[in-house]
C-alpha cells in the first residue's frame, strides 16, 4: 500500500509512519516544510518526504495526522491536490461541542471519501511498537473502510474493528478524551481492547 501521512513530522504521524514502514508499506511523509518532511522520512526509512501537495499525489490513501485545530484548514488547502483520493482522519477535537465529528466536517471539504479511525492509539506507544490494543475505523464507503482497516491491522497487536458508519466518528473522537482523562488521573498509559467478540 502507498500511504501519504500529512502531518507526518508530528509525534503521531511519525510513529504511524514507522509502524507502516515496518509492515512493508510505501510511506511518504507530508509537511508544510518539504525539507523537514525529507529529514523525518529518512529517520524512519520512509519512501520519501515532500510538501503536502506533492506527498498526496499518486497514493492509495492519505492519513491526515495533523493536530485537530489544523485538520480542517489542511483538508481545505489540499482538496484540489487530493482529488478523489481517500482520507483517513485520525485527529480528535477534545474541546469541540459540535454535533459533527472532525471527519464528518472534513467530508464536506474534500471530494474523496473520508473515513475515521485510530483515535484511541497514543503516539508514544506507537513509537515503540505495535500496541496490544484494538483499533477502530468507521466510514460510509465500504471499500475505503476496508483499506483503512487493513492499514489499522498493521499498526496494532490487537484487532482492527469496523465501528460502523462515519457518524460514529464523534464517539471515536470522544473516546480519546476519556482515555486522556484516565491517563492524567491515574498517571497511566490506558488503551482499549474489546472483549466478547469472536
Amino acid at each position: 500500500m502507498r500511504v501519504a501521512i500529512v502531518g507526518g513530522t508530528g509525534d503521531f504521524g511519525l510513529a504511524l509512519a514507522r509502524r507502516l514502514v515496518d509492515a512493508g508499506d510505501e510511506v511518504v511523509i507530508g509537511s508544510r516544510d518539504a525539507e523537514r518532511a525529507r529529514e523525518k522520512a529518512s529517520e524512519v526509512a520512509a519512501a520519501g518526504g515532500a510538501a503536502n501537495e506533492e506527498a498526496v499525489t499518486g497514493v492509495d490513501v492519505v492519513v491526515l495526522a495533523t493536530k485537530a485545530d489544523a485538520a480542517l484548514s489542511t483538508a481545505t488547502a489540499l482538496a484540489e491536490a487530493l482529488g478523489e483520493t481517500p482520507v483517513l482522519s485520525v485527529a480528535s477535537d477534545l474541546r469541540s461541542t459540535d454535533v459533527l465529528s472532525l471527519a464528518q466536517r472534513m467530508q464536506d471539504l474534500v471530494r474523496g471519501p473520508v473515513v475515521a479511525g485510530l483515535h484511541s492509539l497514543a503516539a508514544g506507544k506507537l513509537a515503540h511498537g505495535r500496541p496490544d490494543e484494538d483499533a477502530f475505523v468507521c466510514g460510509d464507503d465500504e471499500e475505503v473502510k476496508a483499506l483503512a482497516l487493513e492499514l489499522a491491522a498493521k499498526v496494532v497487536a490487537g484487532r482492527a474493528l469496523d465501528a460502523g458508519p462515519l457518524s460514529r466518528a464523534r464517539a471515536l473522537e470522544g473516546m480519546t478524551a476519556v482515555i486522556v482523562s484516565l491517563n492524567k488521573r491515574y498517571k497511566g498509559h490506558a488503551g482499549i481492547r474489546i472483549t466478547g467478540l469472536p
